[in-house]
């Protein structure tokens, strides 16, 4: 057994991602660019050092090739610990054979001897697909005083969107006492964020008998949750009031980033004392060019642009050339956009290049179908062709000739 630690965080990064369609089909959605500098595991990640929670255990499944690399032996987090840090957890080869991760229940349960190695009395489950800033250690605090089984994090959304999360029924003390898994006809408003704090003794029997019931389907929110109600164990809802965004598909993700450019959005990157830490490469100083014309977007170093950018996310590495316009768009790391091409309402993704007069994307109000109006994207390491035109809410996964 390593050092005995209070709390060991658990990340869930091995989702497909299938939503993001031509983002995630070579990179896991965690390791997705996010802010022009960032990717959306970098929140989670500074959301815990900044907690005080040194030891994270990082899922991997799908596409995990980016990711690992990424996270490295997590310094830029302040996680390259000798006794905790990060630790990128795949599935493993055991004596009985070697099995995916079933569900987000079945990922615990596979990694169970690595949170014993610290022996912890608190674990908390999170999801590497959401952007936010909170303090866990409220949460655990919270926990504590409420001396409960499970804590779920929930936030207060508008009843019409309540049908797309799992929805918690609390007393007015906090007190869940149902719980209801994305219902037609929603009963409250107060949605999980899918951030648990477990005390651990508590957590490890209940994965137990899940994975032994050969019926379940091995998730928190199907299995864990229910079964703890039905025990009549405390679980209690946590309040969160911030900034919280589920990123899990093109038009949250493209909202998401354009939140961060919106005065009227409360979510702060330039907090000294919540710091948002990630891996950058080095680049030289962002060069503007004679003919650039800049406005409200975030622009990240080692870019070139001499075209005109507009209510944009620019990422290291972006080349933008004269007479090149981009609005309403995020520009993903390496990317270049090529004299006359315009792209507007789009996603552009890694190192893809747009040809000479390309047009990417619409605005909306030049489309009479709004039906037909959506966010382009164009996926990663693409060639698009001189003259190419990408219409609205088209996805495209191969290169354009």
């Amino acid at each position: 057994m390593y050092n005995k630690k209070e709390c060991v965080a658990m990340l869930l990064a091995g989702g497909q991602g299938s939503r993001l369609y031509a983002l995630t089909q070579s990179v896991a959605k965690p390791a997705v660019p996010y802010g022009a500098k960032y990717r959306i595991i970098d929140f989670p990640l500074s959301n815990c050092v900044n907690s005080g929670i040194d030891t994270v255990g990082v899922l991997t499944q799908y596409q995990p090739l980016v990711l690992n690399e990424y996270i490295g032996d997590g310094q830029p987090w302040d996680l390259d610990r000798l006794h905790g840090g990060v630790h990128v957890l795949p599935p493993y080869q055991k004596a009985s054979g070697a099995q995916w991760y079933s569900g987000t229940a079945n990922a615990i349960y596979q990694n169970l001897s690595f949170i014993e190695r610290y022996d912890p009395e608190y674990v908390i489950i999170l999801s590497g697909d959401h952007i936010y800033k909170m303090d866990y250690s409220k949460m655990l605090n919270f926990h504590k005083e409420h001396d409960c089984a499970c804590t779920i994090a929930v936030i207060d959304v508008e009843l019409e969107e309540a049908s797309r999360f799992g929805i918690m029924l609390a007393n007015d003390d906090d007190k869940i006492y149902d719980f209801e898994e994305k219902p037609k006809n929603p009963r409250s408003t107060l949605a999980s964020m899918g951030i648990y704090v477990f005390s651990y003794a508590k957590l490890k029997k209940y994965l137990i008998e899940n994975e032994n019931d050969a019926d379940a389907t091995k998730d928190f929110g199907n299995n864990i949750i229910p079964a703890l109600l039905e025990n009549n164990e405390r679980v209690y809802a946590y309040r969160f009031d911030g900034y919280w965004k589920d990123v899990g598909t093109i038009d949250s993700l493209w909202e998401a980033n354009m939140d961060l450019i919106n005065p009227n959005i409360p979510i702060d990157l330039y907090d000294p004392a919540w710091k948002i830490y990630s891996r950058n490469p080095v680049f030289p100083p962002q060069n503007i060019g004679k003919n650039a014309k800049i406005q409200n977007s975030m622009v990240t170093e080692g870019c070139f642009i001499d075209g005109m950018v507009e209510f944009s996310m620019i990422s290291d590495g972006v080349k933008i050339e004269k007479d090149a316009v981009v609005t309403d768009s995020i520009l993903m790391p390496g990317c270049t956009i090529c004299s006359g091409a315009v792209v507007e309402y789009a996603i552009v993704g890694e190192n893809s290049v747009i040809g000479e007069g390309a047009h990417i994307g619409a605005r909306p109000e030049t489309i009479d179908n709004k039906d037909e109006w959506g966010i382009a994207v164009i996926g990663h390491n693409l060639d698009i062709s001189e003259g190419s035109v990408v219409p609205p809410k088209k996805i495209i996964s191969e290169d354009i000739k």
